[in-house]
């Protein structure tokens, strides 16, 4: 059988056709355009589904189900979506509304879930009965992996794991919390770090990099210059890495997955970002003498919203 992921962002939206090994056979994509209200947008996804189908080559009776990825949650018995704050959506029956041009089964999660999923079924995680998925860019986003499948919890939100509170009465979160994982293990963490420090030492390498012009900073700035050997940005990846860390092994102690997978933006820092984050783990492990779960960097890249969300189905 064959299955459709949709990949549902912000501003563009992926369909394609994928085989039971995770395999995209054809992809097709389009604007979002969040300002002509759900019911447009979804209809547009309908409509990139029945095209990554006659692109492919094959019949729409082939397609046993339709996945989709989101940035938001989707409540599990009722397939609507409570909110997702990037496309401007409270409470909107994605279900009913992709039913009015599609007779397939929908199924509906959050975009970073289905990237996990999809590292489980084709990519880093592959033969992995339980695994996370931890994406690292503007926040800090997961999949959680049970014996293969999904695991999203009663309400569908058990994957927030960028909302753990790490750090007591810590800096704001967008969520309304204070201390969240995202606010210290995300890209906009180091960027916001980077900026603070180049404020306090303006000829510091950091500042120097960016010419003085401090909202040039990226997460690659300080990277690219800890990788260097700079001391201050070199000090401020490791502090980077000590929080990332202390999340790790919280979800470690909560779920015990064989593979944790790295994906995002701070993740192309590549083998430099997973040694530190190797070397600086096992200090944190509870079980010190056994075997924990191994850190890798995720495969599939851009790919995976559209693998996962087809996986779904499966």
């Amino acid at each position: 059988m064959l299955y459709i992921g949709v990949d549902l962002g912000g501003t563009g939206i992926k369909a394609g056709l994928v085989d039971e090994q995770g395999k995209i056979l054809s992809k097709v994509s389009c604007p979002t355009g969040v300002e002509r209200g759900y019911e447009a947008v979804i209809r547009d996804m309908a409509a990139l589904c029945v095209k990554a189908v006659e692109e492919s080559g094959r019949s729409m009776d082939e397609v046993k189900a339709i996945g989709i990825g989101l940035p938001g949650i989707a409540d599990p018995a009722t397939k609507r979506v409570p909110f997702c704050t990037n496309l401007g959506w409270h409470d909107v029956p994605v279900e009913e509304e992709m039913h009015r041009y599609l007779d397939k089964p929908i199924y509906i999660d959050n975009d970073a879930t289905v990237a996990g999923l999809a590292e489980s079924v084709a990519g880093v995680s592959a033969g992995a009965k339980n695994s996370v998925f931890v994406t690292l860019g503007t926040g800090v986003g997961g999949g959680v992996i049970i014996n293969g499948k999904v695991f999203s919890g009663t309400h569908g939100v058990a994957s927030e794991i960028g909302h753990m509170i790490v750090v007591a009465g810590g800096e704001q979160c967008t969520c309304g919390n204070r201390g969240c994982w995202e606010r210290y293990a995300s890209a906009t963490a180091i960027i916001r770090e980077a900026r603070k420090y180049a404020r306090l030492h303006p000829d510091c390498e950091i500042a120097k990099a960016v010419d003085g012009d401090l909202d040039k900073i990226t997460a690659k700035t300080v990277i690219d210059l800890a990788k260097a050997g700079a001391p201050d940005a070199a000090e401020l990846f490791d502090s980077y890495v000590q929080y990332l860390c202390y999340g790790l092994v919280n979800l470690i102690n909560l779920y015990d997955p064989e593979i944790i997978a790295l994906g995002g933006g701070v993740s192309g820092a590549g083998e430099f970002l997973l040694n530190a984050v190797r070397a600086k783990l096992p200090e944190l492990v509870f079980y010190k003498s056994m075997k924990y779960a191994r850190i890798e960097l995720a495969r599939l890249g851009n790919d995976a919203g559209i693998i996962g969300a087809a996986m779904l189905g499966r």
